[in-house]
Order: C-alpha cells, then sequence, then structure tokens
C-alpha cells in the first residue's frame, strides 16, 4: 500500500494575495503531492496549509515552500496576532498511512538539513523530533519571536538543530518535526476586550493547569473588533472539542461574555466533529464505525 505524509506548514502571510497564490501554486507544482487546503487569516497574518504525499514528495514541497516563502516573505517588516518567528514559522510532518513516526522525524530532518545547507534558514526540531525535552514544545522553542530570537540564539542553550547561531535576515528561523495529528480550533468571543480571552486561554491551556492536551492564547482580530480563544488541540480524544467549548463558554459567561462563533484553521479528523455532535445531539447507543455512512463507502 501507498505511504501517505501529511504537512501542515504555516507562513507568515495572510494578507497579500499575490503572496498566497504564489504558494499555492508551488504546491500545486511538486509531483506526488496534494494540496488538500488553504486558509489565510488578516488578522493574524498568517497561511496554513494542509498538503498530503508520499515521503518523498512531502519533502521535496516542504522545502520547495519554504524557498519560495524566504524570496517573498520579510519579517523585518511583518505584523500579525500569532507568534511567529520565521517566513516559514513551522513545518510539521504527520504519519498518516503506512509512514511511522520514526519515519516522519528522519524526513524532517532531511528537510531541516536541506534547508540550512541551500537555503540558509536555521532551524529547531521539535515534538517527536526534538532533540531534548525542553525543545518538544513549539511554544517554547518560538518564545521570542522574531524580533527576540537572534538574542535568543547567543544562550548556551538555544542553539540551532541546523545552521549556524544567527537567523536568515528576512526569513527568520523555522521548526521543523514530526507530530501527532492537530486541530486548529479557535473560539470568538462578543467582545473586544483582549485582557478577558487572555484569561480564558490560560484556564483551559494544560501548561497552566487546564487540560492536558489544549495549547490556547487569546489573540484579538482587529478586522472584526474581537476577542479569540486560538488553540491547538494535539490529542482530541485525550481532549474533546466540545469539553474545552463547553468550559470556554462557562468562563465566558462569568465576564457577561457570548460566544458568537468558532473555527476551524485546515483540516480535522472526522472523529473529532462526529464526537461533538454525538455530546451534543446526546445520541444514545451511537456507534461511530458502523452509523457514519462515508465509513462505509471508504
Amino acid at each position: 500500500m501507498a505511504k501517505i505524509v501529511q504537512c501542515i506548514p504555516n507562513f507568515s502571510e495572510g494578507c497579500n494575495e499575490e503572496i498566497i497564490n504564489t504558494l499555492v501554486s508551488t504546491a500545486k507544482s511538486v509531483p506526488g503531492v496534494t494540496l488538500l487546503d488553504y486558509s489565510s487569516d488578516k488578522s493574524h497574518n498568517r497561511s496554513v496549509f494542509t498538503l498530503v504525499g508520499d515521503p518523498a514528495g512531502i519533502g521535496e514541497a516542504a522545502f520547495a515552500l519554504c524557498k519560495k516563502a524566504a524570496e517573498k516573505i520579510d519579517m523585518t517588516v511583518h505584523k500579525g496576532e500569532h507568534p511567529r518567528m520565521g517566513a516559514t514559522d513551522v513545518i510539521p510532518f504527520v504519519p498518516i498511512k503506512e509512514v511511522t513516526s520514526k519515519e516522519c522525524v528522519e524526513i524532517s530532518k532531511e528537510v531541516a538539513k536541506r534547508i540550512w545547507d541551500e537555503l540558509k534558514i536555521p532551524s529547531f526540531l521539535y515534538e517527536d523530533s526534538a532533540s531534548s525535552p525542553e525543545r518538544q514544545n513549539l511554544a517554547t522553542i518560538r518564545k521570542g519571536q522574531f524580533e527576540g530570537m537572534a538574542e535568543k540564539l547567543t544562550l548556551p542553550e538555544w542553539a540551532p538543530d541546523f545552521g549556524e547561531r544567527k537567523i536568515h535576515p528576512t526569513a527568520g528561523i523555522t521548526a521543523i518535526g514530526a507530530r501527532s495529528p492537530l486541530i486548529a480550533f479557535n473560539v470568538n468571543l462578543g467582545t473586544s476586550d483582549l485582557e478577558i480571552a487572555n484569561k480564558i486561554a490560560k484556564m483551559v491551556r494544560g501548561a497552566a493547569g487546564g487540560y492536558k492536551y489544549c495549547k490556547a492564547i487569546g489573540v484579538m482580530l482587529e478586522d472584526r473588533n474581537i476577542a479569540q480563544v486560538s488553540m491547538n488541540m494535539v490529542n482530541f480524544e485525550g481532549t474533546p472539542i466540545y469539553r474545552v467549548f463547553e468550559a470556554i463558554r462557562f468562563e465566558a459567561e462569568r465576564w457577561g461574555v457570548p460566544i458568537i462563533g468558532s473555527e476551524l484553521i485546515g483540516l480535522s479528523p472526522a472523529k473529532a466533529l462526529v464526537d461533538a455532535a454525538e455530546y451534543y445531539l446526546k445520541l444514545e447507543g451511537f456507534d461511530y464505525k458502523k452509523q457514519i455512512l462515508e465509513n462505509h463507502l471508504l
């Protein structure tokens, strides 16, 4: 059976349609790779692509996209709500079919080496590829962002895994690694008070004592003048989406703030959404494998 790897590169550009379209064209030009989805957010000033392909093709696509992003995106003038440290901010590889996490770790290292050798963009390895436990968490790696990264690289413990102790002048530095499937899920609040979103994000964030598999920050959507709890759900079965959504709703009511919407960034495993439907519809005796039509068709 064919090996399938998913890659979800994040780019520090969500406003310039010409640049985004150029990245789309680049992704579509690589043999053996399919661009399943891409989304851009102007407030975050960030685009997220979802690609699948064979190991060789997905590695080539990741490199080609990083190269194009370095040509088109200048981090010295970048502004956005989402934390970032590079033109291609992060490149995760996810095993989907007939591929192991170990194989994805090898792909991540090969791509990181090539990005340094040919583009002179340094990188940190994270998650399953991390060279030390302290580097598993992307938020820890990204702390300081682009503006503070040059100084951070001079610290003894923060030498890049690939490259010298200096960022690329305009493309910054990239995090590259293998990881499990992740769901990017955001909840929009009916308030322009960012502090409320920050307090709620801290309450649900695993690192602050909230839900173990939830990473959360508060951000401001300037174009809509609303605050958002922006999250990465790194294990949707360990921490279901509906559980975090209800916790946010409960906490928001404390501040007299409604939830006005939520959004998925990129793709989600079907089961994560079906689990939410099962919870809210109070389905009794529901069997995911037997009662979902598409499961039979597949």
